[in-house]
């Protein structure tokens, strides 16, 4: 490998460490990693430009070159030290993968409430994707997505925003007549709201019974 030849990856967890043998013969090691979520589909492509790129070198001439190729792209380059690496894509695991992980319990759980046949000529509900249920959930995720992004904490809504302890006890019990590992996971993230939104005690306490 010659000298001054650019060496990069993409992998989020991984700094620039990994490439250290590499360095060691003068190459310029780059960890440049796009902050979004990618499935093999044609539109991967068209998500890259407008997308943030997670760089981290090993000085400023690295980094100069790590922000030139992204913004070649039509990226927006920022920079993560090394020793955050891990932290950092813990937190983008965190708000993708998880995100599909409660929208698809949601999901399941708004399927069981609208079986049963057909309600005033309404689509029959199925498991294939793009039915009702999607239709329904879609653009509440979106907008919560949005003000949340927005606005932060003061976007969250709801029976735990509220401190109605009654409901969100109606809402674990309805959850777990169709799976209890619906109710479960409803339990964790609503005590983790209850945690951040500072609820009342008797929530707490319906959550941690």
């Amino acid at each position: 490998m010659r000298p001054q030849t650019i060496v990069a990856h993409t992998s989020g967890a991984n700094g620039i460490g990994i490439l250290a043998p590499l360095a060691q013969q003068g190459c310029i090691p780059l960890a440049i990693h796009p902050a979004m979520t990618f499935t093999g589909s044609d539109e991967d492509i068209s998500r890259l430009p407008d997308t943030c790129f997670g760089i981290t070198a090993a000085d400023d001439v690295g980094y100069a070159i790590g922000q030139s190729l992204v913004l070649e792209m039509g990226g927006e380059p920022f920079c993560v030290r090394e020793d955050a690496r891990i932290l950092y894509h813990a937190a983008l695991a965190h708000a993708s993968n998880h995100i599909v992980t409660v929208l698809a319990d949601a999901l399941e759980a708004l399927r069981a409430a609208l079986s049963g046949g057909e309600l005033l000529g309404q689509q029959t509900v199925d498991d294939q994707p793009g039915g009702i249920v999607e239709r329904i959930v879609g653009p509440l995720a979106r907008a919560a997505l949005e003000n949340t992004l927005q606005r932060g904490q003061a976007a969250l809504t709801g029976p735990v925003a509220r401190g109605d302890a009654a409901a969100v006890a109606d809402h674990l019990a309805a959850l777990a007549d169709v799976d209890a590992a619906l109710a479960q996971a409803y339990r964790i993230n609503a005590l983790r709201t209850a945690q951040r939104a500072h609820a009342p005690a008797d929530v707490v306490e319906v959550l941690t019974a």
